[in-house]
Formats: C-alpha cells, sequence, structure tokens
C-alpha cells in the first residue's frame, strides 16, 4: 500500500496542488477568536512543573500507556486540525505544548511556519518498528518532521434493525440518507470529507477544484442531502451507536468500532467500507517548535512506538499504527472486530488520500451553507 498525502479531516487525494502562505494562515485566522484568545495563554503548568504536555485528538492514547511512562504526561484535546494550528500560531511559541498529532496534508503547512521541530532520528529508535508503507510520505519526504501515529479510513455505519437491505456503496448511503434514516442521519464534523462524499460515489478526486464538479456538490449537499441530516458528529461511536439515536452515521472506522463494542446490541449495527473508493488519512507524532520538555516528547514518542505500546493503543483507538506485529499481536490475543481496523489488500486498493488546496476555501464555505440548511 502507498500513501500520497493522509488527512483526517479534510480532504484526500490530489496532484501535488501547494496550499499558499496566504490561505494557510488566513484559514487558520478564521477558527474561532475563542480559540485564539484561549492560546494567548499557557496551559496550567506546562513548563514549570515539568509535564509533558500533549495536544492530541480526544481519546488518542491507551491509559495504561500514559500510566505506564514513567513520567506525568498532560494530553488536552482539540477537535480539528485548524483549531489545533490557530492556537499554535496565536501563541507564538509559548503553548506550553511539547507534542501535537496533526494529520499528514498539514505537516509541510505547519512546518513552513515554524510550528514544527526537525526531528532527531538518532532519538527515536523505535521508528525503526514502522512499516515503510508508513513512512516517508510525500508531505513529510525524510520523516523530518513527523512519524506515523494512527492511519486510518472512512465509512459508515447503519441500523440494521431500521434499514433491511444491504449497503455497500456512498450511492448506498446516499440513497438510505435520503430514504430510510432521513432525519436520522449523522455526518462527521468535517468539510473535506463530507465535500468527498459525492466525489467517492462519482470517482472524481476527493480534493478537485473543478468548478463544474463544486458547483454539483454544492447543489447536492445544499439542496438535496442537507435536509436529511440531522447531526454533525465526528464522534458517534461515543454516544449515537451505543445509544441507539442514529440509524445511519458517517464514521472513521475507529470511532465506529468503539461505538459497536460499547453497543447493549452490537449486531444490530453494520460497518460499511464502501465501494468504489474512500479515504486513507494518516494522523502523527510531531514535537511543537521550541517545546519545553523536548527530551520527554522523543521519549515518550519512541517509547510509544514500541510494539506492546502500539498494540494497546490500536486496541483502544482502533486505528493502525504502521508498527510491525500489532495485527499478528492482536489477532493472538483474538481483539474483537480486527477486520474494521486492518482493511483487506482489496479495500486497500479503493482509499486514497488527499490535499490542501485552493478549493479548500470553497469546499468549507458549502459545508457552512449545509449546515443552515440541514434538518429543514
Amino acid at each position: 500500500m502507498t500513501l500520497n498525502r493522509a488527512p483526517r479531516l479534510l480532504v484526500p487525494k490530489g496532484r501535488e496542488a501547494a496550499i499558499s502562505r496566504r490561505l494557510f494562515l488566513g484559514g487558520v485566522a478564521g477558527v474561532s477568536a475563542a480559540v485564539a484568545l484561549a492560546a494567548c495563554s499557557k496551559p496550567g503548568g506546562s513548563a514549570a512543573s515539568g509535564d509533558l504536555r500533549v495536544y492530541s485528538w480526544a481519546g488518542y492514547d491507551a491509559d495504561e500507556n500514559v500510566s505506564g511512562f514513567g513520567k506525568p504526561v498532560k494530553i488536552d484535546a482539540y477537535s480539528s486540525n485548524e483549531e489545533m494550528i490557530a492556537k499554535l500560531v496565536a501563541a507564538r511559541g509559548t503553548s506550553g505544548y511539547d507534542i501535537v498529532i496533526p494529520t499528514g496534508v498539514f505537516i509541510p503547512q505547519m512546518a513552513e511556519n515554524g510550528l514544527l521541530e526537525t526531528l532527531d532520528m538518532s532519538r527515536l529508535p523505535n521508528v525503526t518498528n514502522i512499516d515503510g508503507a508508513f513512512r516517508n510520505q510525500k508531505w513529510d519526504p525524510d520523516n523530518t518532521h513527523s512519524v506515523c501515529k494512527f492511519w486510518g479510513t472512512t465509512g459508515f455505519v447503519y441500523d440494521t434493525t431500521v434499514i433491511k437491505r444491504e449497503l455497500t456503496s456512498w450511492d448506498d448511503f446516499i440513497s438510505a440518507a435520503k430514504g430510510e434514516a432521513k432525519g436520522r442521519t449523522s455526518l462527521v464534523d468535517d468539510p473535506g470529507e463530507i465535500a468527498a462524499i459525492l466525489c467517492f460515489a462519482r470517482g472524481w478526486d476527493q480534493s478537485t477544484t473543478d468548478p463544474a464538479q463544486l458547483d454539483q456538490i454544492r447543489t447536492f449537499l445544499v439542496d438535496e442531502l442537507a435536509p436529511c441530516i440531522s447531526s454533525f458528529d465526528s464522534s458517534p461511536g461515543s454516544s449515537a451507536i451505543p445509544q441507539g439515536t442514529q440509524v445511519l452515521m458517517h464514521s472513521w472506522n475507529g470511532d465506529a468500532r468503539r461505538g459497536i463494542l460499547s453497543s447493549p446490541t452490537p449486531e444490530r449495527w453494520k460497518w460499511v467500507l464502501p465501494t468504489p473508493q474512500t479515504n486513507l488519512w494518516m494522523d502523527n507524532w510531531a514535537i511543537v517548535k521550541d517545546a519545553p520538555n523536548r527530551d520527554a516528547a522523543y521519549e515518550f514518542i519512541n517509547y510509544s512506538l514500541g510494539v506492546d505500546q502500539a498494540a494497546r493503543n490500536t486496541e483502544f483507538v482502533g486505528y493502525g499504527t504502521g508498527v510491525t506485529g500489532t495485527q499478528e499481536r492482536l489477532v493472538s490475543e483474538n481483539a474483537e472486530l480486527l477486520d474494521m481496523i486492518f482493511p483487506t489488500a482489496e479495500q486497500k486498493t479503493r482509499m486514497y488520500t488527499g490535499v490542501i488546496n485552493d478549493a479548500q476555501q470553497v469546499r468549507m464555505d458549502i459545508v457552512s451553507e449545509m449546515k443552515a440548511r440541514a434538518g429543514g
């Protein structure tokens, strides 16, 4: 499997389109003023206490790994790459954070804008545990600023007690959202992923800049799909799946797995990695520029790349780490729903990643317009 550019929160495959510094900083400035204001002060007790400070996606480390590290680790959560970047930019080197977990496509822009340290690989000997397919990505060719933490994909979950037919494709998802699941369908709260639905279904580049295709995406999302959507929820596994509050849920594979495992009736739910195409993203360990606890940051990343720790993280979060041997370890431990974590070779051929390009603002505007119309 070859990874080209990996995003979680955004788009997927492109043709090496580069985002300008102006567009990057402009997009960051568009994140709420509250985030920027919050960033102006250091997190409580960071540098003074010597605690390792991690700014990450919520629930992204197994508790046993954190407690077993041997040094205090404090983790704050963000809900999007944009939020994380806005905080770092506004803090101007005083955020107090040591580690962040950006999605791959954001790394070139973060590095260019002086937000990330250049990694000293001699301090990360366990990086050799990472399979070659998850190293040296085009967005960070020599792992200059990052190493893989998790990789995953995008699909959907549906309630088989309500939707009686088998769903296998993005067209099926669209049909069910407009049909049996109308008014009880959620989408991940991510402009790139939402805008990519029609691209996946039609075989278009999900990072398309084609004006005609973008117009069709706007018509589809705003006029056709918006009235069918009841929620924009990036974590349906936290409550919507266990509580059965939605019938059809656009989801990332690990979150869907956690929701199904937490459900009192797991047999009720079916996960689909849809045809013909879908997303592939990679989230990455990175050290913040001028991190106050750089030594501890290197130690924690290297520790987390151990096979035992990586297997625990995969079992806990539901995403692959790229660390060789984790799949075999989890198979031997009879971990549940491993097919949701590790796609088949055939499924991998249908997964690809994307880029941030000059159409990103258009996608964001379309989804904002969609949200204003949703549930109407």
